[in-house]
């Protein structure tokens, strides 16, 4: 391998928001070289595509913004600027089409990311940005210069400007696995502890219920928590729950847990079914049919949903038609802890805005910004991470290409 040229623009990190930090000042007419230390770029944006990549959401803009709750103010106007529908006019500019599935979330057509991500290598590729895999940044050296770990040893490397876009922490095995962090706060740079986010919790099942039921989807489910309730998914795990559902309520969750030790989410197992229609349905005689055929056949209820009852609720409640009935419209749940952060979709914590300016660039290392999920920031699925991402790596190249100019 040739040694990196020494003046391009520096984009440290080939995830989605380094990319599109590269395509931004390679549109400007500035030499550009990203950096990453995985074997190829956007491993964990193609790993996040494999069920179907969802690019980004079609609901109104303010309810979009909303999503990202503490942080919707300072990411305002970057997502004004490149927001949902930027995003689908620039993947038609790739020649990936999109449409909007009955969930309001969009997808390409295909539903994968791998020929998205060939196209836009290709164009970056035809505008002179120039890829270096296997380069771990460690940092900087005595005189400011990059310094990276290769195969063939420590290289540094001078730029002019630099977009740090590094990711999060979870999934550390994709290449995103929050070593910067500490590079930046010797620096003087305030950084948000990271924490799990878009996670599943434990409810540390018993042996039986865990081998009996790990893995089983339960759809569709009502999930209530702190005033908020979500129809969607719950998967059981072998040691607790995770699925869409869970991952929308999991910033709440989590920080109730941190807080109180616990906490209790509410599952309404029969969402179509109200109070009355199930009370009835559970006090028909049951005779010599055992509780699981019984509920089976009243209600419905089988397989993990109503072993999940036999699991949370004690002898007395199940024996119970009147409030099993009302257990099964309102399941409390106890959560406690989330999962790891390694196994989580998401990383909530990073570089706090205050630490920057409009532009993203660092007040104590002029020179030197910082997007996508490097940035204290947290949002559900849905397509509200790769939007920010795209978009906060758009704004870091754009004031990157400018200070360069300026």
């Amino acid at each position: 391998m040739s040694a990196p040229p020494s003046s391009p623009t520096a984009i440290i990190g080939a995830g989605p928001a380094g990319l599109m930090a590269a395509e931004a000042l390679a549109a400007a007419g500035h030499a550009v070289a990203v950096y990453d230390s995985m074997a190829s770029p956007a491993r964990k944006f193609l790993r996040a595509g494999i069920g179907g990549l969802n690019l980004t959401h079609s609901e109104p803009f303010e309810a979009f913004l909303g999503r990202y709750g503490a942080a919707a103010g300072p990411l305002r106007p970057m997502l004004a600027a490149f927001g949902p529908e930027a995003v689908r006019t620039w993947a038609a500019g790739l020649g990936i089409d999109t449409f909007v599935g009955s969930s309001g979330r969009v997808f390409p057509v295909g539903m994968k990311a791998a020929p998205l991500l060939r196209a836009w290598l290709r164009r970056l590729d035809a505008r002179g940005v120039r890829l270096y895999p296997r380069h771990r940044w460690l940092g900087w050296d005595g005189q400011g210069r990059h310094l990276f770990a290769t195969p063939d040893g420590q290289r540094t490397v001078d730029a002019p400007a630099t977009v740090l876009a590094l990711g999060g922490a979870s999934w550390p095995r994709l290449g995103s696995d929050g070593g910067w962090r500490s590079i930046l706060e010797a620096r003087g740079i305030a950084v948000a502890p990271f924490q799990p986010a878009n996670c599943g919790f434990d409810a540390d099942w018993s042996a039986h219920f865990a081998q009996r039921h790990a893995g089983a989807a339960l759809k569709p489910v009502v999930l209530s928590f702190a005033g908020r309730s979500l129809r969607g998914e719950m998967v059981v795990t072998r040691t607790g729950i995770e699925g869409g559902a869970v991952y929308a309520l999991s910033a709440a969750l989590r920080d109730a847990i941190a807080a109180s030790h616990g906490a209790t989410l509410n599952v309404d197992l029969r969402p179509d079914w109200d109070l009355a229609r199930l009370q009835a349905a559970l006090a028909r005689p049951r005779g010599s049919r055992s509780l699981s055929t019984h509920l089976e056949r009243t209600a419905g209820l089988r397989g993990a949903a109503a072993g999940l009852l036999r699991e949370v609720l004690d002898a007395d409640t199940l024996a119970a038609p009147w409030r099993l009935a009302a257990a099964v419209k309102a399941l409390p749940l106890r959560l406690l802890r989330p999962r790891p952060l390694a196994e989580a979709i998401s990383t909530a914590g990073g570089v706090d805005f205050a630490e920057l300016d409009d532009g993203l660039m660092l007040h104590r290392l002029p020179g030197t910004f910082v997007a996508g999920e490097m940035l204290d920031w947290e949002a559900p699925t849905g397509g509200y991470l790769l939007t920010a991402s795209l978009a906060t790596g758009r704004r870091a190249g754009l004031a990157a290409a400018k200070w360069m100019s300026g």
